[in-house]
């Protein structure tokens, strides 16, 4: 397996304290920071991509990772959600706090291929 990009988000869930959000949003900001296609690129085809996601939110166990996984139209998509990002207290004290979700994006292939 040979990782050929890396890429790197940020979202937030400004009033909700919305966990997924902010990660699926930091995902969204990944993607579009790239217009690259290496599977076609490479001669792959698209489902053989292997995406790992790296997520890092202050409650990793609030992600759903079933809806970033959904982000992705194709690939093999692995989320691996940790503790990290940020939590910032509303000005009034009170609520939810504001979310900010860091991701890293990785795209790999499987470089040995055998054609039929």
């Amino acid at each position: 397996m040979k990782t050929l990009m890396v890429e790197f988000g940020m979202g937030s869930s400004l009033r909700r304290g919305d966990y997924t959000q902010a990660a699926e949003r930091a995902v969204r900001d990944a993607l579009w920071h790239n217009s690259i296609n290496l599977a076609e690129l490479f001669g792959f085809d698209k489902s053989a991509m292997k995406i790992t996601l790296d997520v890092g939110v202050q409650q990793p166990d609030a992600v759903d990772v079933r809806v970033l996984s959904a982000v992705f139209p194709y690939g093999d998509v692995t989320v691996n959600v940790q503790r990290g990002g940020l939590d910032v207290p509303r000005p009034e004290g009170d609520g939810n706090p504001t979310v900010m979700a860091n991701v890293a994006l990785s795209i790999a292939f499987d470089m040995e291929r055998v054609d039929d």
